[in-house]
């Protein structure tokens, strides 16, 4: 297992913090993965939105989840006849997902790598039909310039006209947070005048990890990181403050209103 002082900080990977580093290598955060995250609202939603896009007739294809964490949004769609290509930075995830695919028999083929330098060797060009990258996996990625590298590696990876669903944080909903306002500000200032700070960068506590890392995003900012890395929105739902549903009225105030979105997008190319 890594542990804190496996790594020193300018070995670490590109666009992964040390944070992230223990996020990934934590045996416990991989196996507590699913009893942890058993209530939450979106989890639910997102398997809504993937019956939608991917449900219907028996497929025959592979659907690739970047940043694949437990599997738990891939096995439903496995036992509907997907082939799963589980691609995560933790080989501790990918242990569980292939126990869970074991027992039901289905096929996975799991991958350790990456994001932001999944290449065609490890994963490639064209080797999946559709992709998901949901529980905001993209802002744990540091720096911009990253993460429109890992995108451009999610739609290089897709088959012509295929399909990414993808989920972010919203960072004008930090405006209803207490201290939100403060923070908001704080953030914009360092944006603009802080080298290797990006709007939106945040680290807090998390799960046993002091100093977890989490980018996010302004609307702007994503369709513009989508657009230079070759992918086309087709839909962009907000999500409700709890994220259980797409967000009621959505043409009213929706930069302070929306907690997240989860995006569906297509290769371009």
């Amino acid at each position: 297992m890594l542990n804190r002082m496996s790594l020193p900080s300018w070995r670490l990977p590109p666009g992964v913090t040390r944070g992230a580093m223990d996020y990934a290598a934590s045996t416990s955060v991989a196996r507590d993965y699913d009893k942890y995250h058993a209530d939450n609202p979106l989890f639910e939603y997102e398997e809504q939105i993937l019956q939608e896009e991917f449900g219907g007739p028996p497929p025959a294809g592979v659907i690739a989840d970047l940043g694949c964490g437990s599997g738990r949004a891939l096995l439903p769609l496995m036992r509907q006849g997907w082939r799963g290509l589980a691609v995560d930075l933790s080989e501790e995830m990918l242990a569980v997902v292939r126990e869970k695919a074991e027992a039901e028999n289905l096929t996975a083929d799991c991958v350790r790598a990456n994001l932001v330098e999944m290449g065609a060797a490890l994963v490639p060009d064209g080797s999946a039909n559709h992709a998901i990258c949901l529980f905001s996996t993209l802002g744990m990625i540091h720096g911009r310039a990253n993460r429109r590298a890992a995108l451009g590696h999610m739609r290089r990876v897709l088959k012509p006209g295929g399909r990414l669903v993808l989920h972010v944080h919203n960072f004008w909903f930090n405006l209803r947070d207490p201290g939100g306002p403060g923070w908001v500000l704080r953030s914009l200032w360092r944006g603009a005048s802080e080298k290797g700070f990006d709007t939106g960068d945040k680290y807090y506590a998390y799960r046993g990890v002091p100093n977890f890392f989490l980018h996010v995003f302004r609307k702007s900012e994503l369709r513009a990181d989508l657009a230079s890395a070759g992918l086309r929105v087709r839909r962009w739902e907000h999500l409700d403050v709890r994220r259980r549903h797409a967000l009621r009225s959505p043409w009213w105030l929706p930069a302070l209103r929306a907690n997240g979105w989860i995006v569906v997008c297509e290769s371009t190319a």
